[in-house]
């Protein structure tokens, strides 16, 4: 077994996304493109957001710092550390209320 901190690599993160001219770092702790399932840790320096997008698959989103904004069409909703949410089979985007690292988890549709 092979075991990582979420909350030091949250904070790595974050320093990063701080520095980078997009405002965004991310890094996979899990899954690839090859395989079925993929979770990624995305940090955003307030402010920043990712498009709107097609959605891969099945999809989760769990707030681990901060606080984010998921939209799709008309409908959207606030999210504080602690927080998931199932990413809607819709285009999305998402919106960082203040610094915030995500956990983002894919299940990829056959």
């Amino acid at each position: 077994m092979e075991k990582s901190s979420l909350a030091e690599l949250a904070g790595d993160l974050l320093v990063a996304a701080r520095g980078a001219s997009s405002g965004r770092s991310a890094q996979t702790v899990h899954g690839g493109h090859a395989g079925v399932l993929r979770q990624t840790v995305i940090a955003l320096a307030a402010g920043q957001r990712l498009d709107e997008h097609e959605n891969p698959g099945d999809a989760t989103l769990q707030v681990l710092i901060g606080q984010v904004r998921l939209t799709s069409g008309e409908d959207g909703c606030d999210l504080t550390a602690g927080e998931l949410v199932v990413i809607p089979q819709a285009r999305h985007a998402l919106a960082a209320l203040d610094d915030s690292v995500i956990l983002l988890t894919v299940a990829k549709l056959a």
